[in-house]
């Protein structure tokens, strides 16, 4: 048997969220006979929920001291010289880093390391909610700069692949989407989740899940609950997640802080439709969920997010505003057949177009093209 490809995969902390869940559906899917995968990674922050102890059953990684997700110099040399250190030792004939700390870190050490096939993934990206000015200035020019050593680019979706290339980013031959995969629980009985949950039985719930940041805009979240509070006065909203600004919505009326929780089926089984107020995503991994669990969404139309909802067919779309976001949510809370309808619809495209198995095969599709086409992996097969 020919010998296996080594993988090693590079990000800045397994949080609760779409990336880490991508690299332990790869570490359980792929050939475990035709690729030999590690996964590299620092710690999560304090108020950022553990994916591996929520949801990673068991996965293994190799902690990375230094290669969280904040920014130190000391920190950062200290990260990169691990990094260096690890892939002389396991030789990689492919670097796949995510997010984008570890990107930076991660290429600059597979350079240094001279892997063969270095591969960077934007799950989202930074250029619009996170930097202005100067900032954001400098990060397009290091993300020019590291993109000229890649050898290819992954963006989630086609949104995300197009700003990008217009902010100078790689361009269109270096890129390649490969959209996200993965799969869901049965459902509980609803009433069981509600009990669990501590929601009341006989209420809507709209349901907001993931890191309560700036960028998710949870200001906008609870001015929205008002409005809809407004015409369903009755309306619960369960709040699955943590963060800086829990506080911007654990004070207001009717919201119920669930915290980060491993039981996503239990969250989804519990809602009538999950909402997303952010100014900036990549393909959101709570959408994908909820839509293979056949819960309708409602969400700005940012990112690629139009990739996971349709509007009207599997959920509603809106600008970045309160009142259409409340709008929209009325509607559904108000129209049980409509919800119904759009959440069999979802379940069915998520299915297709998010499904596990579409996923690892897209991806060991991408590892095998890469190993065949530049000769400095076949030469290295054997000098290990």
């Amino acid at each position: 048997m020919s010998e296996r490809i080594r993988v090693m995969q590079v990000i800045a902390r397994m949080n609760v969220g779409g990336p880490p869940m991508q690299l332990i559906t790869l570490q359980d899917g792929l050939d475990q006979e035709r690729f030999e995968q590690r996964i590299y990674t620092g710690e999560p922050g304090e108020e950022e929920g553990d994916y591996l102890s929520l949801r990673g059953q068991g996965a293994t990684v190799h902690q990375v001291p230094g290669l969280g997700r904040s920014i130190g110099p000391r920190d950062d040399a200290r990260a990169l010289s691990t990094l260096v250190r690890e892939m002389r030792g396991f030789r990689p004939h492919i670097v796949h880093t995510h997010t984008a700390k570890a990107g930076a870190l991660g290429r600059v050490a597979a350079t240094l390391a001279r892997v063969p096939a270095r591969v960077h993934q934007y799950h989202g990206h930074l250029l619009h909610g996170y930097f202005t000015g100067p900032k954001r200035a400098a990060m397009i020019a290091a993300e020019r700069a590291l993109a000229r050593v890649s050898h290819r680019l992954v963006a989630v979706g086609e949104q995300v692949r197009d700003d990008l290339i217009a902010a100078g980013i790689g361009d269109a031959g270096k890129f390649v989407i490969v959209p996200p995969g993965t799969s869901v629980p049965p459902l509980p009985p609803r009433a069981a989740a509600r009990a669990a949950l501590g929601l009341p039985p006989d209420v809507p719930v709209v349901t907001f899940i993931g890191r309560i940041t700036q960028i998710k805009r949870p200001d906008r979240f609870v001015e929205t609950a008002r409005l809809i509070r407004g015409a369903v006065p009755q309306a619960r909203f369960a709040i699955c997640g943590d963060g800086e600004l829990a506080s911007v919505m654990s004070r207001e009326p009717g919201m119920h802080m669930l915290g980060w929780r491993g039981d996503m089926e239990t969250v989804h089984a519990a809602s009538d439709l999950v909402m997303l107020t952010s100014d900036n995503e990549g393909v959101p991994l709570c959408l994908v969920e909820a839509a293979l669990s056949g819960v309708p969404c409602v969400s700005t139309r940012v990112g690629s997010v139009p990739d996971v909802v349709a509007d009207g067919q599997t959920g509603l779309l809106t600008a970045c505003d309160s009142r259409e976001l409340a709008a929209a949510a009325i509607l559904l809370l108000t129209d049980q057949a409509l919800a119904d309808r759009m959440g069999r619809a979802a379940a069915i495209s998520a299915e297709r177009l998010f499904g596990t198995r579409r996923f690892v095969d897209d991806n060991a599709a991408l590892y095998e093209s890469l190993y065949r086409r530049n000769p400095l992996l076949t030469e290295s097969s054997g000098r290990r």
